[in-house]
């Protein structure tokens, strides 16, 4: 599909310096207006001006690959800006939501916000290289942000976790990480087994899970990750970059060294 429409554009494009320069040629020499003369370009012409541009793509095939790339780079370019913009617009609920778990320092110099979901096997994977980070990087101030989109558990998982949060917030991170290493799907009873773990109260935790900020809170993220074009899991937020996908350790300290480098 995006072969056709490199084609189609390329074609359009030559076909049209092709025939304005006729056109202009005839003007110099004939002093005739190019709207009058652009009625002289038949059918027959432009196949045949088709024709010899789609022989020449077909001989140079090198030309459509160096078009996709240059596509590719003005696309990634303009999804970057648009998302740079939708962090400066949307930075309060991103960065500030008060409902959103906060881990690491938070008064950290670099913040890295996380989309993620406990039934996501690519989150579970590159939960390891997180702890790693946040235990060898004391000035990284993390969001957790509760993105459930694999199912009904999920969102358990999610309304459960943020009752955590807001019934003991010193409990959240260590309670997150047990629900990123447990193995098998997650069920309420199973949940709530372990936060009862940690000493969380599992009557408080059904009440609190119920409370209507819960489902707010999950409905923003899930607007923000809309508005990021954000579509699976895990997806990281690190200075104006969004990046999906479970990155590695060293990517994310690449990343983040660009960011205190201004």
């Amino acid at each position: 599909m995006k072969l056709m429409k490199i084609f189609t554009r390329v074609a359009t494009l030559l076909l049209i310096t092709v025939f304005f320069g006729t056109v202009t040629h005839a003007a110099d020499k004939q002093s005739t207006p190019a709207s009058a003369l652009s009625t002289q370009m038949t059918v027959q012409q432009k196949l045949a001006f088709e024709k010899l541009i789609r022989d020449y793509l077909l001989r140079n095939p090198e030309i459509i690959v160096e078009a996709m790339q240059v596509l590719r780079g003005r696309e990634k370019a303009e999804t970057r800006l648009q998302q740079e913009k939708i962090l400066a617009h949307m930075k309060q609920d991103i960065y500030e939501d008060p409902s959103a778990p906060i881990g690491g320092n938070p008064k950290g110099d670099v913040t890295i916000v996380e989309f993620f979901d406990y039934n996501c096997g690519y989150c579970k994977k590159v939960h390891p290289t997180v702890v790693k980070l946040l235990k060898s990087d004391s000035k990284i101030r993390y969001v957790y942000k509760e993105f459930p989109i694999l199912g009904n558990s999920s969102v358990i998982a999610a309304r459960i976790a943020l009752a955590a949060w807001d019934l003991d917030k010193s409990k959240y991170s260590d309670f997150h990480a047990a629900l990123m290493q447990s193995q098998g799907g997650l069920s309420e009873s199973k949940i709530l087994r372990i936060a009862k773990k940690f000493g969380f109260d599992e009557a408080k935790l059904k009440i609190a899970m119920k409370d209507p900020k819960i489902e707010a809170s999950i409905r923003k993220n899930h607007a923000i990750a809309q508005a990021l074009n954000i579509t699976g899991t895990p997806a990281f937020i690190i200075g104006n970059q969004v990046i999906p996908g479970a990155i590695s350790a060293e990517t994310m300290k690449k990343i983040i060294s660009e960011v205190r480098g201004g």
